[in-house]
Formats: structure tokens, sequence, C-alpha cells
């Protein structure tokens, strides 16, 4: 005498299986990719306002009884004697003449031209020097001096980085969203298939909380499927991107979107909200299951105490 084998009570596979593994994958991955998006626009934004908080710039212009170089060393001397300085570069000829090579063209003599000269000041971020009292002190020894501590670039760029920032989460809340409704839609109507399923095991004597942990570890196998393939694909697209970022770093197209950008890399904390995201689509769809056959089961016993019910229920 042999003992037939057992099968699951659901099927393993069906269409309506495979069609949810497909929906969750690509909500996953669209996830996943506006995730990593926001976290790029975060730290490049960051780095952004740290290049430039690091840094003033004294320029001055030229003028026909003014030494230039000894104006260029006694203005880095006045700032570099301000507690919260850390060092001072003068832009040379050659350097100024780099900057100006876009607009102005190779081979430029500085000295034909009446282009101010700059100072390069790095500055002590967390205790910054008293910007007024060095302007004061630098207008009054070199009138043609200039002070520009980029404070309003700053302010402009951390505006622009958190309204980005926001925009961001407001596109990932969308996508989430959409991948919740979408979930939730998806999960019932492969659910709706296997409703006879549910009526059988419900008349013959099952408990509703062994009928809803069937279903709940079958949904939770498709949606692992599906947010894996999802998250996976994601953090491959992040990590080929900036392999290919490094390998052509040199390059002019690299260099800009490098600076636009920042390296496309989401980092540690990114694949760890990767995976974080696939596991809340896991959870999410396999609680969206079990609610859905509780509620069937609900159904049913309802109609059964009252077969007038059928109607709206089928409705």
């Amino acid at each position: 005498m042999r003992v037939r084998p057992t099968g699951p009570i659901v099927p393993s596979s069906n269409i309506q299986g495979n069609a949810l593994i497909v929906v969750i994958a690509i909500m996953a991955f669209l996830a996943c990719l506006t995730l990593g998006a926001v976290s790029m626009v975060r730290s490049t934004a960051a780095s952004w306002e740290s290049q430039i908080s690091r840094e003033i710039t004294i320029q001055i212009k030229p003028d026909d009884n003014l030494d230039m170089d000894k104006a260029l060393a006694s203005a880095r001397d006045i700032a570099l004697g301000f507690v919260g300085t850390k060092s001072g570069q003068i832009v040379d000829e050659a350097a100024t003449a780099r900057l100006l090579e876009p607009w102005l063209g190779a081979g430029l003599d500085i000295k034909e031209l009446p282009v101010p000269r700059l100072v390069i000041i790095t500055i002590d971020e967390t205790h910054p020097p008293d910007f007024e009292a060095m302007r004061s002190l630098l207008k009054a020894q070199i009138p043609q001096a200039t002070l520009d501590d980029h404070r309003t670039w700053v302010d402009r760029l951390v505006s622009m980085a958190h309204t980005t920032v926001l925009i961001g989460t407001g596109i990932l809340l969308l996508v989430f969203t959409a991948m919740v409704l979408t979930v939730v839609f998806a999960t019932r109507g492969a659910l709706s298939g296997n409703r006879h399923i549910v009526e059988v095991l419900h008349f013959v004597g099952a408990e509703s909380t062994f009928v809803a942990n069937e279903f709940q570890k079958h949904f939770l196998k498709i949606s692992l499927k599906g947010s894996a393939a999802g998250s996976a694909l994601a953090a491959l697209f992040f990590a080929s991107a900036g392999f290919l970022q490094s390998r052509t770093i040199a390059t002019p197209q690299t260099d800009q979107a490098t600076a636009l950008f920042g390296t496309f890399s989401v980092g540690a904390l990114g694949y760890l909200g990767i995976l974080a995201t696939m596991i809340v689509i896991a959870l999410l769809t396999t609680l969206t299951a079990r609610f859905t056959v509780m509620r069937t089961i609900y159904e049913i016993d309802l109609i059964r105490s009252d077969p007038g019910r059928s109607e709206g229920a089928q409705n």
C-alpha cells in the first residue's frame, strides 16, 4: 500500500502567479531606482555644499598704481591672520588664463587685459572666520580687493538641494503608493482565481488561520521572487553605472556628468535601502494575501448564514 504524495493546496505556478511576479518585479525595480536616485542627489548636494563652504575667494581688480603681485601676497597674509583660516593660494597668471580659455580662447596674455586676479583661502568649516571684519580690513588696506565668502551661492545650493530631495521623496512616495495599489489589486485578482479552493477547504472544516497561512506562504514565495528580481536589477544597474563611470573617468563627458550628478554609486546605505525595499514589498504582498483570504472566508460565512447576501458579495 503506497501513500499518495501530497501536493500544495495552492497551485505553485499559474498565470495569475506569474503575472503577479512580473508586476512585483517591475514595481520593486522602479521603487529601488527612485530610492537610489534620491540617495545620489542627497550625497551630491552635500558634497557641493561642503566644497563651496570650505573656501572663500579674494578678488583684486587691476589698477595703474597697483603692484598686483604685492597686493596678492598682502591679501593672502591678511586673510591668514584671522582665526579660522587654514591656507591660502594665489591663482597665478597661467591658471587664470586657463579659467578664461573657454570664453577667450587659448594663448591669452593676461597682462594685456584688465583681468582680476584671485586668492583662494581655505577655511575651517566648523569655526569659520569673521568675514565682515576680514572684508573691512581688506577694503581698508587694498581698496581694489573684494571678498566673496560664497554665502549666497551656498544658500541657493542648499535650497536647491532640499527642493530636489523633496521632489525625489515625493516621487518615491508616489512609486510606493502605485506599488501598494498594484500589489493589492494583483493579489486580489490572483486570489479570485483560487476562491473555489478557499471555499472547499472551509467547507470541509479547515480553520481560517490554516487556509490563510497556506495562501500566505504561497504569496510570500511569489513576492520574494518578484521583489528579489526587481531589486537585483536595480542594484545591478547602479553597480554597472558606477563601473562604467570609473572606467571613463578621464573623458570630458564623464567629468561633466560627475560634476553635475556626482558618482553613480549609492554606497552601502543605498544597497541596504534596496534590500529593505525588497523586504517591505514581500511583507506587503504577504499581508495583503492574508487579509484577502480572511475577508473571503468571512464573506463565505455570511453567504452560508444568509443566502440572500450572495448576490451582493459577488458584486
